[in-house]
């Protein structure tokens, strides 16, 4: 808030107006110029990773800077949307159901600078980040995506290889992207699409929201930032694309065309295999004068945090539609953001924890492990969410497996996307005696104030009471 104003102040409407804010802040780091592209970037940000943004000017002398970290937890990414970091879900859930649709201009900032004569991999200073990657990946680009059928757009995020001078290569997972590829394969067509590095903190997250298909992820940033994201339409294709974006790949997903891809460090914190993947032809590249280049570093704490929040934000919408007694959701980052879920609900029931569960994993294919504890438990601390499973959890009658369901193929465990879920209950029973269910806890320490009963000189008391 504006201390004088009482104005709220909207969030950021580009990066560079984050980092600009950031910087202010004292949360934004500068590292010494030219550190080479192969590992180094990716070595110094994830060393930084729960602390600070990080600018990288000149990576192996390229004129264009990298910026690795912009989100660096959860209270980051509340700021970035200008709200209390309890309110973080909420204020994303008021995005999704109030979407404010992305308007055009005719004259963007990200196509003042053209590229017809593509050359990724010098025109871009794409990293390598983990010790067994295959190349240099394009990793924080938003791929937005028309239907062929209907023209909507969807945006996403899929880790994308270069693979020539003019060509990428992209592993489309089970999602909006892949099926609008599989209409257009199926009339012979290459799917436009346009590859955006470089938006302000509420676009990247508002792209990593679970929607259904046909819907278009920008309404939801629109619907954060609190007015429409201004989008201009790419100059080879009809891709709209966020006109304060710093870089914009125009391209087509190849029919019919599929080269090898990988290994590369996912988000599970392993390397994904090499496999067959579709292939991306970029017809232009489009940029801001003197550009910035985001770069992810695959498994890292940056990669986790922005598929978290919104992946939360929908699956707590997607529940509370069914079950309103369901008050919080998280994805802890021990499971990956993306695979084991939290659930805290105002239990009504003894049977509706099950069903809750159930409904979990048909919120999203990657969850595999759901625990539900009471309102009593803090579900963003491990070890209050482990004592609620150890002192209220029975595995014989409180234990729900579900074997050979689709999960997420970047599980090494998993066989090819197969493999078991399993649900904990971990809630109090209703009926019996509730007193052996009571959480114990000290009259007034919630109340205590360190200031007023810590004596500030420990030294001479100690020296006075022992001599």
């Amino acid at each position: 808030m504006n201390s004088r104003s009482n104005i709220p102040v909207p969030p950021c409407r580009d990066l560079r107006e984050w980092l600009r804010y950031l910087e202010a802040m004292d949360k934004l780091a500068v590292a010494r110029p030219e550190l080479s592209l192969r590992h180094e970037i990716a070595a110094v940000a994830k060393v930084l990773e729960q602390e600070r943004t990080v600018l990288f000017p000149a990576p192996d002398n390229h004129s264009i800077p990298v910026v690795a970290n912009i989100l660096t937890g959860r209270a980051h990414a509340a700021e970035a949307m200008k709200v209390p970091e309890n309110d973080l879900l909420g204020r994303f859930q008021e995005a999704v159901r109030n979407p404010i649709a992305p308007i055009e201009v005719n004259k963007a900032p990200v196509q003042e600078i053209v590229h017809r004569q593509v050359d990724i991999g010098n025109q871009l200073p794409v990293p390598t980040h983990n010790e067994l990657d295959s190349g240099p990946y394009i990793t924080a680009g938003l791929l937005i995506a028309r239907n062929p059928k209907s023209g909507v757009q969807n945006v996403s995020i899929h880790r994308c290889q270069l693979a020539g001078p003019d060509k990428i290569t992209a592993l489309l997972l089970p999602r909006n992207t892949l099926a609008y590829m599989d209409m257009a394969e199926e009339s012979g067509q290459a799917l436009e699409i346009a590859i955006v590095i470089g938006v302000d903190p509420c676009t990247f997250l508002a792209s990593q929201a679970i929607m259904p298909l046909d819907w278009d992820e920008m309404g939801i940033a629109g619907a954060l930032h609190g007015s429409p994201v201004e989008v201009v339409k790419c100059l080879s294709n009809d891709v709209r694309v966020p006109a304060r974006a710093e870089i914009v790949l125009e391209g087509r997903i190849l029919p019919d065309v599929r080269e090898p891809d990988g290994p590369f460090g996912e988000f599970p914190q392993y390397y994904g295999s090499s496999d067959e993947a579709h292939v991306i032809q970029i017809d232009a590249i489009t940029h801001r004068p003197d550009p910035l280049y985001h770069t992810i570093t695959g498994g890292a704490l940056e990669h986790l945090i922005m598929g978290g929040i919104p992946r939360e934000a929908t699956l707590l919408e997607h529940l509370q539609n069914s079950f309103p007694n369901v008050l919080d959701v998280h994805l802890s980052p021990g499971g990956v953001c993306r695979y084991h879920f939290i659930i805290k609900i105002d239990k009504q029931s003894d049977g509706q924890p099950k069903n809750i569960i159930m409904a979990a994993f048909g919120g999203h294919y990657d969850i595999k492990q759901v625990v539900i504890v009471d309102r009593d438990v803090d579900i963003f601390d491990p070890d209050e969410v482990q004592w609620a499973v150890s002192t209220r959890f029975q595995a014989s009658k409180d234990l729900i497996v579900v074997t050979d369901a689709q999960g997420s193929k970047l599980d090494p465990s998993a066989d090819n996307g197969i493999t078991a879920k399993m649900g904990l209950d971990a809630t109090a029973p209703l009926t019996g005696d509730q007193g052996e269910y009571t959480k114990i806890r000290v009259p007034g320490e919630d109340d205590v104030d360190l200031g007023e009963v810590l004596d500030d000189n420990p030294s001479a008391v100690l020296a006075q009471l022992i001599s």
